[in-house]
């Protein structure tokens, strides 16, 4: 058995629907999927299955996501190994101790192009550091801005399919399966 990590794009539904972390725990336990947990109600899935191809664990879940609760969903997966070589490799080790929901990854489905990523710079804040790592994107966002324009920038038309999650729920993610 392998511990995967499931990130899902979005769980809003629609008119304030969000999906419930009990319903996504009751979905992955119908394909089959061994001892799901979830974390913070933002679509993190915890389990254990049988090794396999990652794309075909991808498409089984946002088909089976589809089919419960009746919209598509991008769902990331990473086995635990990569999780925890992703959450070891935090380019923001300072910054993540200082203002952990300030630093950021968008974990891609393939790795984010290098020319978008380049062209991100351009909307960065004086204040925002950014770097891409294995085909990740690390921000630290501003402080002072509530609203980055990198934020708006890092879309799946540019970068491709990810989802980002802050440093506070990187490191949980990795205590759950570490």
């Amino acid at each position: 058995m392998q511990i995967y990590v499931a990130l899902l794009y979005s769980i809003i539904l629609g008119q304030g629907r969000r999906v419930v972390m009990a319903d996504l725990k009751a979905m992955a336990e119908e394909l089959g999927l061994n001892n799901p947990r979830t974390l913070v109600a933002t679509g993190n899935l915890v389990f254990e299955a049988p090794v396999t191809d990652i794309a075909n664990l991808e498409q089984r879940l946002e088909a089976a996501f589809e089919k419960t609760f009746g919209r598509h969903v991008d769902i990331i997966v990473r086995g635990a190994e990569d999780w925890l070589k992703l959450a070891a490799g935090n380019p923001f080790p300072v910054e993540s101790n200082a203002t952990a929901d300030q630093v950021a990854v968008r974990v891609m489905r393939k790795p984010a192009p290098e020319e978008a990523v380049t062209a991100l710079l351009a909307y960065a804040a004086e204040d925002e550091k950014m770097t891409s790592l294995d085909g990740d994107i690390w921000v630290v966002f501003s402080r002072e801005r509530p609203s980055s324009r990198l934020l708006a920038a890092m879309n799946h038309k540019r970068m491709g399919i990810g989802t980002s999650r802050n440093w506070n729920t990187v490191r949980k993610l990795a205590e759950i399966i570490g």
